[in-house]
């Protein structure tokens, strides 16, 4: 899911109402990447401002998911149960990924190794945290990585921005910043991308 705007100098999140996939549907997509293990902070920052506007978090586990509090990013092969979206194969993560680069916004994109328990315990918090309330996306995320053993000195914070630099300035943390040039209305991106992932082969 998608979106946190700034107000009032705080990182307001604000979410469309997704249907709950039921068990069997989440099994059906299940997707682990055959890398390591890993956490990746998504924050996707305005343009013109430097704000951060939203955070997610993709851990490759036992299966690979993209927490995404508070979020607005739908697709019709992802089903979503409580701000946890599932399947997230290649295509998919760069369907997210590109939904939220637009003319206006570029993602922030850091990439964290962990342990199998690191990352584990991550994919239990996840699925234990949502759904989120709007404006907590920063929030929620610091508080699941403050309770990953080995991360208990994150600090929770409101501001997108403020927690990717704590994340990027972990060891080992790789940071790189993804743009594209699509139309500024996030659903126009949402919906084609929709449409790509919908292709068949």
């Amino acid at each position: 899911m998608i979106v946190c705007a700034l107000a009032v100098g705080t990182a307001a999140c604000t979410r469309q109402s997704a249907p709950f996939a039921d068990d069997a549907t989440v099994a059906a997509v299940r997707y682990r990447d055959p890398g390591p293990a890993k956490l990746t902070l998504y924050t996707m920052v305005n343009n013109r401002s430097g704000a951060g506007a939203h955070t997610s978090l993709m851990i490759n586990a036992s299966e690979r998911v993209i927490f995404d509090p508070a979020g607005s990013f739908w697709a019709d092969i992802v089903p979503e149960q409580n701000d946890v979206l599932f399947g997230i194969t290649p295509a998919v993560e760069r369907a997210y990924r590109g939904s939220h680069a637009r003319e206006t916004h570029h993602v922030v994109v850091q990439e964290l190794e962990v342990t199998p328990e690191q990352a584990e315990a991550a994919y239990r918090l996840a699925r234990q945290m949502g759904p989120v309330p709007g404006a907590y996306c920063a929030n929620y995320t610091a508080q699941l990585l403050q309770q990953i053993p080995g991360f208990s000195d994150i600090k929770v914070t409101f501001q997108p921005t403020k927690l990717a630099d704590q994340f990027g300035s972990r060891p080992g943390a790789v940071t790189n910043r993804y743009y594209e040039k699509d139309d500024a209305d996030l659903q126009k991106g949402l919906a084609a991308n929709n449409a790509k992932l919908n292709q068949p082969g």
